[in-house]
């Protein structure tokens, strides 16, 4: 298993908590919220994100926990691509846009490096 004391301590699962906390304060007001299928599918691929990786630690294995990241991936992607449809849809600026792609980016990239680390 990664030199971690528990999940907290990872960099990648700092940075989605970051994530989560900043698509919440997207939606939980204004005409972000009220679009219900969106803002639940965005709050819920951003807490897949940060929960797989936490989840993942506790699997009793690299691979196990390998295999978790990988979901937490995908579900960072799934983050991405909701945000184009918020921006499409002009729920969110282009500026907030390009901040929280730049997170999903750093968190995806990070989350790989980990994988990387624990498949090698």
């Amino acid at each position: 298993m990664a030199a971690f004391r528990s999940f907290e301590d990872i960099e990648a699962w700092q940075s989605a908590r970051q994530l989560n906390q900043a698509v919440w304060s997207q939606i939980s007001t204004g005409a972000f919220g009220k679009d219900y299928a969106l803002s639940d599918q965005i709050n819920r691929s951003a807490g897949s994100t940060m929960d797989n990786i936490a989840e993942g630690f506790d699997g009793g294995s690299d691979a196990e926990f390998a295999r978790f990241l990988r979901y937490s991936q995908r579900s960072c992607s799934e983050v991405k691509s909701q945000l184009y449809r918020a921006l499409d849809r002009s729920h969110i600026s282009e500026a907030v846009f390009n901040e929280l792609i730049a997170l999903a980016n750093e968190i995806h990239k990070k989350v790989g490096s980990l994988i990387h680390y624990l498949t090698r």
